[in-house]
């Protein structure tokens, strides 16, 4: 092996290494976790009902959306020939 291989590996490692570190540094602790966690919509009931309700309405818009035959993108001002 030669010495350029030796520093190369060496540098490479050295840098996986200080992202390794500066990556460990920057996660959030097990409270920081626990937290965010607490925080999610999907801890709250209320929250996770008024989301599926707002999910179903948007699926409901969807679906309607679909069955028609009228293009509604025409109808927002579109160019006129």
């Amino acid at each position: 092996m030669s010495l350029r291989t030796i520093l190369g590996s060496t540098f490479v490692m050295a840098g996986l290494g200080l992202g390794y570190g500066m990556w460990s540094m920057i996660s959030p602790g097990d409270e920081q976790r626990r937290e965010r966690i607490k925080n999610l919509p999907e801890s709250n009931p209320v929250r996770m009902e008024e989301s599926r309700r707002r999910n179903a309405l948007v699926m409901q818009a969807i679906k309607e959306a679909g069955e028609t035959n009228y293009n509604i993108a025409r109808g927002l001002g579109g160019s006129s020939k």
